[in-house]
């Protein structure tokens, strides 16, 4: 297995159903239908703000994304949002989605989201890709890397306080927890370099 930034244009299609199967149960009920989210999601998703493990084979079996004040792994705008799910689909779809938004901070490095393909899990890719980030952040010049992790999914809070991640806050959702599936996110913060 190795690492390696960015990917290809055609691995998109891979990591956008890897993504979806990932973050579907969350995103679903906006993002939705999966006809229309994979396209999207093949559109806006940038390179540039990837972190890539491969197999033997060189297909992709995970990758961790990140955010920069340059743009992040799964980006986007109203216009990318309306040519998949028309201007009015697009408008509330948008709005609702920036409610979950993170900010960029100076000393905090936000990871975007990280994939493991479901043949690939319990392999190590899930710890190789957080060690990969936290080496990013700390080339980087941060003190500090940070990320969001949803109150149903335990296993993956599990998986981040044993690589080092403290919890910084919860962030509840309120009534949009009926949205979105889920009722609160708490961020993680691990020191790095």
């Amino acid at each position: 297995m190795r690492l390696a930034r960015g990917f290809a244009d055609g691995e998109r299609p891979r990591i956008a159903a890897l993504y979806w199967g990932a973050f579907g149960d969350k995103l679903g009920r906006v993002m939705g239908p999966r006809r229309r989210a994979l396209p999207f999601l093949q559109e806006v998703m940038d390179p540039a703000h990837a972190i890539t493990m491969r197999g033997p084979s060189g297909q992709v079996l995970g990758l961790v994304g990140f955010k920069t004040y340059e743009g992040a792994f799964v980006g986007g705008d109203l216009a990318d949002m309306a040519r998949h799910y028309g201007w009015f689909g697009g408008a509330w779809r948008a709005w609702l989605l920036s409610l979950l938004e993170r900010e960029v901070e100076n000393h905090r490095f936000l990871m975007d989201g990280i994939i493991v393909a479901p043949e690939a899990r319990g392999q190590g890719i899930g710890t190789a890709l957080l060690e990969a980030i936290a080496q990013e952040a700390a080339g980087r010049g941060y003190s500090e890397l940070r990320l969001d992790v949803i109150d149903s999914n335990p296993r993956a809070r599990a998986l981040y306080e044993r690589q080092g991640f403290v919890p910084g806050g919860e962030h509840r959702l309120g009534p949009l927890r009926h949205v979105f599936g889920f009722r609160s996110a708490t961020t993680m913060i691990r020191r790095v370099g």
